[in-house]
């Protein structure tokens, strides 16, 4: 049995159906359960609400796992430190903890790069590759710490492999694609750099099977970390025609130079934290817009044996059906 958290999410949903189609039994676990039709009703796949800090339900929850992937995590551009704290650190040692009660055979963490992310344009980042300091914003610094927590754990013997994987997209996707087509009915989908950086997304198919080849993988890969993306860095401004065009839709876009943007966003950040509500607009959203940044997978590829299996224009044609169907 895989136990896998944040179940509910576009990658939640997507393994635990990859798992079940391969005849492996899934025990998922979210905040809500309820709003995930296609899980529900599945013989092989059971659900349970749970918070990931109550500590005493994860591990029961985790007793009998052979594996557990942890996918839980407080993803967003903006918020209180101790809020993503909470949930990317504290909830990290507290599934690590039940993990350590119980005889898993493998733990798969899903980290992020935008603990690379730092202002500047940077290709083919490498797993190995010096890590700014201090992080962009508290979801990239408490991620690179929840990373941390991973090592030490796997350097008391939990058998732990982190994957990071780029900018996921696909079906119930409520973070990418969404704030992009709600961008363009907004007035426009704003650029803020001379020309449109050249960036990495990945199809959460593509993520799902890297998450199956790490539950998967030798002994050899414990303690290390694998980039994932679809492998084809494209110009922003070409995936964004691609998405619109196959929705239908006309793709508006609208300049703003990005030292206007820049200081608009710091000064929105700074009324948020007087207000406590999510500023418009964030430096750090003004950054991935305006900087190229692709990832190297050729360590997945020769340690994981990962190829993407779904294309990048075969995914949004995929992500724009579902969309459609809704």
């Amino acid at each position: 049995m895989i136990v896998i958290s944040g179940v509910t999410s576009s990658l939640g949903i997507r393994l635990s159906l990859l798992l079940a189609e391969k005849g492996i039994q899934v025990l998922g676990f979210a905040r809500r359960i309820d709003h995930v039709k296609e899980l529900l009703s599945h013989p092989l796949i059971q659900l349970q609400a749970a918070d990931l800090n109550d500590e005493a339900l994860i591990r029961s929850i985790c007793s009998d796992a052979d594996g557990i992937v942890h996918l839980a995590a407080l993803s967003a551009p903006w918020g209180k430190y101790a809020d993503f704290f909470h949930v990317n650190v504290e909830g990290t040692k507290s599934i690590i903890r039940a993990a350590s009660h119980s005889k898993i055979k493998r733990f798969v963490h899903v980290s992020t790069p935008s603990i690379y992310f730092d202002y500047r344009d940077r290709f083919d980042v490498a797993e190995g590759d010096t890590l700014p300091s201090p992080n962009v914003n508290a979801y990239a610094t408490t991620k690179k710490l929840a990373e941390e927590v991973v090592d030490l754990a796997f350097s008391e013997g939990l058998p732990a492999i982190t994957v990071r994987p780029r900018a996921i997209f696909g079906p119930h996707d409520k973070t990418l694609f969404p704030r992009v087509l709600k961008a363009c009915q907004e007035g426009g989908i704003p650029s803020f750099g001379k020309k449109s950086p050249i960036v990495d997304i990945t199809y959460v198919d593509n993520v799902a099977h890297a998450l199956w080849l790490a539950i998967n993988a030798p002994t050899s890969c414990l303690g290390e970390k694998y980039n994932i993306t679809n492998g084809e860095p494209a110009l922003l401004r070409s995936i964004l025609e691609l998405l619109f065009a196959k929705a239908s839709i006309p793709l508006k876009t609208r300049r703003i130079p990005y030292s206007l943007a820049y200081s608009a966003a710091w000064l929105a950040e700074l009324k948020s934290c007087l207000t406590g509500k999510e500023p418009l607009l964030t430096r750090y959203g003004v950054g991935v817009m305006a900087y190229s940044q692709t990832l190297s997978i050729e360590k997945a590829k020769r340690e994981l044996n990962y190829q993407p299996i779904i294309s990048l224009n075969e995914g949004i044609k995929r992500y724009v059906d579902w969309l459609q169907a809704q």
